[in-house]
C-alpha cells in the first residue's frame, strides 16, 4: 500500500456474488479501497464482503446504475475504479489504469475485454456490446473498442457528468456524456475470465437478460 493510503476507491456493484467475492476480494491490491454495493442480494454477499474487509453499502433500488451511484456516493478518494464483482476480471489489472488517470495521461482508463477461452463471453452479449460500441463511435466519436466494465476516472469529474440512468443503460449514458465533456481515454487489454461458479450474470447469463439490457441501452440512445 502506498504511504498516503489507498490510491483509489474500487466500487463493486454486486447482486448474489458471495461465491465470487470469496475468491476475488483477497486478490485486490492493497492500495485499492473496496466498496461493495449490495444490490438486493439473497446469498449473504454483504456478510462475505464485510468479513473480508470491504466497506459495504446497501442499495435497494435494483439496477446497475443505482448500484454505481450508491458506491460513488460512498467513495471519498480522488480516483474511483469500477469492476464487476463476479470474478470475471483480475483486480491486479486495474493498477495500470489507475496509473494512467493518476498521471494525467487520460481522464478515463478502460479495460478492453479479451476472453481467455471460448464461451467466456456469450455470443449474444458480445454482439450487443459490438452494436452499442459501433453506434457510439458513429454518433459521438467514442474512441474505445468495448463498453468497459473495468474503468478508472476521477471522482469529482464523474459526479459532474451527472449520469442519471439507474438501470443497465448507465454505461451507455456515461460514455456518451464523457465524450461530450471532452474527456480523454486510454484503453488497455484485460483478461476476461469465466465468472465464479455459483454465480449467474444478470446481463449475459441468458438471451432474455441480454435483450432486457439492450432495451435499457436503446432507451438511453434514443
Amino acid at each position: 500500500m502506498t504511504t498516503g493510503g489507498p490510491r483509489a476507491d474500487l466500487i463493486l456493484p454486486c447482486r448474489d456474488e458471495a461465491p465470487a467475492l470469496q475468491e476475488l476480494l483477497p486478490r485486490v491490491p492493497s492500495d485499492l479501497r473496496v466498496i461493495v454495493v449490495d444490490n438486493g442480494s439473497g446469498d449473504g454477499t454483504a456478510d462475505v464482503a464485510a468479513r473480508l474487509g470491504a466497506t459495504v453499502v446497501s442499495e435497494a433500488e435494483p439496477g446497475y446504475g443505482a448500484a454505481v451511484a450508491a458506491g460513488l456516493a460512498a467513495a471519498d478518494g480522488d480516483l474511483v475504479a469500477f469492476m464487476d464483482g463476479d470474478g470475471s476480471f483480475d483486480p491486479t489489472e486495474l493498477l495500470p489504469l489507475v496509473d494512467a488517470v493518476a498521471s494525467g495521461a487520460a481522464d478515463m482508463a478502460a479495460g478492453r475485454r479479451r476472453p481467455v477461452r471460448r464461451g467466456t463471453w456469450p455470443w449474444h452479449a458480445r454482439a450487443g456490446n459490438s452494436l452499442v460500441v459501433r453506434w457510439l463511435r458513429r454518433r459521438t466519436g467514442f474512441p474505445l473498442h468495448d463498453l468497459p466494465a473495468m474503468r478508472v476516472c476521477r471522482r469529482d469529474a464523474l459526479v459532474a457528468l451527472d449520469v442519471r440512468d439507474r438501470r443497465f443503460g448507465y454505461p451507455v449514458e456515461l460514455m456518451r456524456s464523457a465524450v461530450a465533456a471532452g474527456w480523454t481515454f486510454a484503453e488497455y487489454d484485460v483478461r476476461y475470465l469465466p465468472r465464479a461458479e455459483g454465480t449467474r450474470s444478470k446481463v449475459s447469463g441468458s438471451v432474455v437478460g441480454t435483450v432486457r439490457t439492450a432495451r435499457d441501452f436503446y432507451r438511453v440512445l434514443s
